[in-house]
């Protein structure tokens, strides 16, 4: 852990000082820490341990419509003077852009905004390795697995202070711990590959080693055998594993940016319903002790949590203060994390509420169909939504699991996808975007 002699927070202000009188108009900038540790364990041995350390400055200087931002790992006082004098020296010096600026003062988010999100405490190396060997151990003990491709454990702890000459600052601290493995299998001279994986705050919010082996061991076992499937039309179930990736197609599209810039198949579409009636996605910042939650966004704005699909409508776009700007609109609380850099957008806890039959039932609902359970580098067209991927799993027959399949391509287009889209009640919050499986019928499959 940095041991700083002056505290964040006056070294953040000092720095952004130091801009106004070289010349800046406006500053922002933030103080990174991290401290972490990682165990990889192979053949019941321990491979490697990672122990991480780290101190960081990022600053964004204004002159005029113009910006710069440059980061450093020097936060002595003369390594944080020559980084002030050398933002605002680019700044004076780049073209400029006429949406880029902070926020107005009124429109920040006010009270206290620290946020702590400490999960469990320091985790030493042989606590890591101790979980991981017993996870490697359950996998390699499960009937017909050959060998474990890779296993590890690791706990990470970091501490964020931000800071802005219109008034804002804030501090957030949190920490994780993960355990994770991908196990092998081999029949008739294919092998095949899975895993299982996970990210908490608290180990009590995670299985048990030996069952996050088990899980990765059977889920293996599972796919032996896998066949490929002839070109057809078919209902598609994607796995509570994958589904959320269908929400990742939806932000790209209703992202403020894509809209501003016109490259979204749903930029005409506001107010309008995309999903079918029933249908909520949902952003929730204050969810307690949340993988994504947040006190602010990355422009020191407020968060609210927003239905931004409410019962099946579009409500929202993802605003920054820049795209807002070039829409007309004002931000909205999605600015993905400034502070020393130019903004993205973001969302903080998203998920799409559970619908009321189990993935069981709609397997027997339809009949017959594929579940997917792994996906490979999905294609999709920005501008009209055209959909294909890559995806392994499960042919089902009369509602239950038939055999493994593989190398298969399923195409769609999201528009007409989303308003079929039936998601299933088994929902579960593990991440910053969560989803039950989801059905949906009428996809084009076709063998790789």
């Amino acid at each position: 852990m940095a041991d700083f002699k002056t505290p964040p927070a006056d070294l953040l202000a000092g720095l952004i000082e130091q801009c106004r009188k070289a010349g800046a108009d406006a500053a922002d900038a933030r103080i990174g820490e991290t401290d972490g540790v990682g165990v990889a364990v192979r053949d019941g041995k321990l491979e490697s341990i990672e122990r991480e350390e780290s101190v960081s400055v990022a600053l964004r200087c204004f002159y005029g419509k113009r910006q710069a931002h440059v980061s450093s790992a020097d936060l002595s006082p003369d390594g944080l003077r020559l980084l002030a004098e050398r933002c605002v020296a680019m700044a004076k010096a780049v073209p400029e852009d006429k949406y880029c600026g902070l926020p107005d003062a009124s429109m920040l988010a006010k009270g206290d905004l620290d946020m702590d999100l400490s999960g469990e405490p320091e985790m030493p190396a042989e606590a890591l390795e101790e979980r991981a060997l017993a996870a490697e151990a359950a996998a390699l003990g499960t009937p017909g697995i050959k060998t474990v491709a890779g296993c590890g454990a690791s706990w990470n702890r970091s501490k964020r202070w931000v800071a802005a000459s219109n008034g804002f600052a804030a501090f957030k601290t949190g920490s994780s711990t993960s355990l994770g493995l991908s196990a092998v299998a081999e029949k008739d001279g294919k092998m095949e590959r899975d895993y299982d994986s996970w990210s908490v705050r608290f180990l009590n919010k995670m299985p048990l080693p030996e069952e996050v082996g088990k899980t990765a061991g059977d889920r293996t076992i599972a796919r032996l055998g896998a066949r490929k499937l002839g070109t057809q039309k078919a209902a598609v179930i994607y796995d509570r594993r994958v589904s959320a990736s269908l929400i990742g197609a939806l932000l790209g599209a209703i992202s403020g940016p894509s809209i501003a810039r016109g490259v979204s198949y749903l930029k005409e579409r506001m107010g309008e319903q995309v999903f079918a009636k029933g249908v909520y996605i949902t952003d929730d910042p204050f969810r307690d002790m949340g993988m994504g939650s947040r006190s602010h966004d990355g422009e020191g704005l407020p968060v609210h949590e927003t239905h931004l699909i409410e019962d099946g409508r579009l409500t929202a776009w993802l605003l920054n203060t820049p795209s807002a700007k070039q829409l007309g609109l004002q931000p909205n609380g999605f600015s993905a994390l400034g502070f020393g850099d130019p903004p993205g957008v973001t969302t903080s806890n998203i998920y799409l509420r559970a619908g009321e039959k189990t993935p069981e039932e709609l397997m027997a609902g339809v009949g017959q169909g594929l579940l997917v359970t792994d996906m490979f580098g999905p294609s999709i067209n920005p501008n009209t939504g055209d959909y294909s991927v890559g995806v392994a799993g499960f042919w089902f027959e009369n509602g239950e699991i038939a055999y493994p399949v593989s190398e298969v391509t399923i195409a769609g287009d999201l528009p007409s996808m989303f308003s079929r889209l039936v998601p299933a009640s088994n929902l579960e919050f593990r991440g910053t975007r969560d989803a039950p499986s989801i059905l949906v019928e009428g996809m084009s499959l076709a063998g790789s």
